[in-house]
């Protein structure tokens, strides 16, 4: 018999407004969380890794996914200090597998973790979602920023769009774009100041593409061989979006990197998370084609969808809805799960969540993360479970 996939939701920790009593409503029973307190880069020591294992276990969940062990910068920038950044890694990674937890998501983007322009954009319900507005990146990247050879990469009719964008911006319109692109790592208020960004943007000049894609590889060859001895499954997750954005390069945008990245160093550690709301921002990018070709590598699943349009904005739409056929995403998921069934493979039970969701009725009255209400991933993951079970029961 194949398995349901594994219910999970995101939580930040005791300072999230979701709390895991809410969480228990969902049906959820497995809970995506991290250490967000500590620095990147720094060691996770065994006792704090125990401490949250310990609260979410006696709220009746399993600790399903660490999303995620941050990777320093030095390491993506290749700078000297990578291999002690690396060695806190490996360390870190040891004291996981001591307390039990055997899958870690983690991201390769430079600099900034995914990237909206709005936080608030409203739906035709009144819903609430994020969106990425491309004329809004342009305005920033070319006239708040203004990042030297910014204006080589956007065509004149994008130079033009930005620019009405951004005379239509009140001062406080102008500074809450600039304090969203410039927003940190999930879980945390970190905010860059537009020196701070430049100084990274600096640090990263002579990395391109290529140069970080050697650095990632370099990454995975010091850490799946050690993730492999101790039973950790390793899972990277897409860049959001998955195209270059401010002068940063992207290496996890498509399904040739995601090839890549699987053929740096062949292991059953070295795995993908699938987030179909990352690659989905790229129409280009065919998600059902990627997991019946990548699937036997997909640890962790990120389902959610956005709704693509003509000028490469995008906002995230309801689940079932959207540029992404999730229908078809759904059933080969369920097709993945019957190969690894029939190859002998025990890992049938991959862990899921509804990524992000709408705030919705009473998420109004909570300062969620953004994406991170509890009734509009409620809604989500309940669309997701039903759609799961009429496929199976289909086939």
């Amino acid at each position: 018999m194949i398995p349901d996939l594994v219910q999970t939701f995101r939580w930040f920790g005791s300072a999230d407004p979701v709390t895991l009593n809410a969480i228990k409503q969902t049906g959820a029973t497995g809970i995506v969380t991290a250490l967000h307190h500590i620095r990147a880069g720094d060691t996770w020591s065994l006792s704090e890794i125990e401490k949250r294992k310990s609260v979410i276990e006696n709220s009746g969940f399993k600790w399903s996914v660490v999303e995620s062990v941050n990777i320093h910068e030095s390491i993506k920038i290749g700078t000297a200090e990578r291999d002690h950044y690396i060695e806190n890694y490996k360390e870190t990674l040891k004291n996981l597998s001591q307390a039990g937890i055997d899958m870690v998501c983690y991201n390769f983007m430079p600099v900034l973790d995914w990237t909206r322009t709005h936080l608030d954009y409203r739906l035709p319900n009144n819903a609430s979602a994020l969106r990425y507005h491309a004329p809004a990146i342009a305005a920033f990247d070319l006239y708040i920023l203004q990042r030297e050879n910014a204006f080589s990469e956007f065509t004149v009719q994008q130079q033009q769009a930005a620019k009405i964008y951004l005379g239509s911006l009140t001062a406080d319109e102008k500074e809450l774009l600039i304090n969203t692109v410039l927003a940190g790592l999930p879980g945390t208020d970190e905010v860059f100041t537009i020196d701070e960004f430049k100084a990274y943007l600096e640090k990263y000049s002579a990395v391109d593409e290529r140069r970080l894609k050697e650095n990632l590889c370099y990454f995975l060859k010091a850490i799946i061989p050690y993730a492999e001895q101790l039973g950790i499954k390793m899972c990277i997750h897409p860049d959001d979006p998955p195209f270059p954005i401010l002068g940063l390069p992207r290496v996890v945008k498509n399904e040739a990197d995601l090839t890549d990245i699987i053929n740096m160093y062949k292991s059953p550690a070295n795995g993908l998370t699938l987030c179909t709301g990352s690659l989905g921002a790229n129409g280009a990018n065919d998600i059902p084609g990627i997991i019946d070709r990548l699937g036997q590598h997909i640890h962790f699943l990120h389902l959610r969808n956005v709704s693509r349009e003509a000028d490469g904005s995008f906002y995230e739409a309801e689940h079932l809805t959207g540029s992404t056929d999730m229908f078809a995403v759904m059933k080969g998921i369920i097709t993945e799960q019957h190969k690894r069934h029939e190859a002998g493979r025990t890992d049938l039970a991959i862990p899921m969540r509804p990524d992000h969701g709408h705030k919705i009725l009473d998420d109004f009255n909570y300062n969620t993360y953004p994406g991170y209400s509890v009734t509009g991933r409620l809604k989500g993951l309940a669309e997701l479970r039903g759609l799961e079970l009429g496929i199976k029961r289909m086939i």
